[in-house]
């Protein structure tokens, strides 16, 4: 189950975000909640799980050691542990993702530097719905967009991701009613 957004959330948001983890977990028993670690949404989607159950929350990190102080998961998978070359449709689903296809090769044949490193995030997001040998696919997304452009940069990369490999999704405008 993806917990998934964007790192700007509104104020008056913080809370449902937390509190729809905290339902989720606690209304479930076996579900598994995917991360990305990022500040934000998925920090707030987190700490909800985790207040609930911690062993149930998975991240999936761009690079070991990112942002290391506020993992609260069970289980990390770190890119840099995956062979990418293993997951040729990982690296073909990222490569969607607006004129990143050098960027991604570059990365991949081992030039690590500030640009190649969108790379990184970009092929996160992808291992995140699709998975790979070790990490199961989502079955279902939960969102936090920016309504006013819900298709920009990573998190929008992620739903077309879900869209393109027919994983469900919904975002606020579905779920915010749930906590009324």
């Amino acid at each position: 189950m993806l917990l998934e957004g964007k790192r700007k959330v509104l104020e008056q948001d913080k809370e449902k975000l937390i509190a729809l983890g905290r339902l989720l977990a606690s209304k479930t028993k076996k579900m598994i909640f995917r991360s990305g670690n990022a500040e934000g949404a998925d920090q707030y989607f987190s700490d909800g799980v985790v207040s609930i159950d911690s062993k149930r929350l998975q991240v999936i990190i761009p690079y070991s050691g990112h942002r290391k102080k506020t993992n609260k998961a069970h289980e990390t998978f770190s890119l840099d542990d995956i062979n990418l070359a293993n997951f040729p449709e990982v690296v073909n689903q990222s490569k969607t993702y607006k004129n990143l296809d050098r960027t991604i090769n570059h990365y991949i044949s081992g030039k690590k530097s500030n640009i190649t490193m969108k790379a990184a995030y970009i092929l996160r997001d992808t291992i995140k719905v699709i998975g790979t040998d070790k990490i199961r696919p989502a079955s279902f997304g939960f969102f936090y967009l920016d309504l006013s452009d819900p298709d920009s940069g990573g998190t929008g990369h992620t739903v077309n991701v879900c869209k393109q490999n027919k994983v469900p999704y919904i975002d606020q405008r579905v779920w915010f009613d749930w906590l009324s």
